[in-house]
């Protein structure tokens, strides 16, 4: 004979929501600033992946050299890669959270 479960019925009828708050535990303020910094050390880093990847993708187009050459276009596409995505993160999961709650 099959066992009877009160929970079932309970969990299918609970709803749940979900409304973030910046507010709504001590500290969040000190989370956002280090969120910010990190963000900021990490355009620093792309700044400087750009720079060098640059700078070597110079010296290997003028000394005939394709892997030096290459590496740099990598660097600095990867780079400005990395800076669009550290741009666009915040706007990207707002974007994304918005339509998760959108379906029913």
């Amino acid at each position: 004979m099959p066992v009877m479960s009160l929970a079932g019925p309970v969990v299918a009828s609970a709803t749940l929501a979900l409304t973030p708050s910046d507010t709504a535990l001590p500290g969040s303020s000190v989370i956002n600033e280090l969120l910010n910094g990190i963000g900021w050390w990490g355009l620093v880093v792309c700044l400087a992946g750009v720079v060098i990847g640059a700078a070597s993708w110079a010296i290997g187009s003028h000394t005939n050299s394709y892997q030096h050459a290459s590496a740099g276009r990598r660097a600095v596409l990867v780079s400005g890669a990395a800076a669009l995505v550290i741009g666009a993160a915040p706007q990207l999961l707002n974007f994304l959270f918005t339509s998760g709650q959108a379906v029913h």
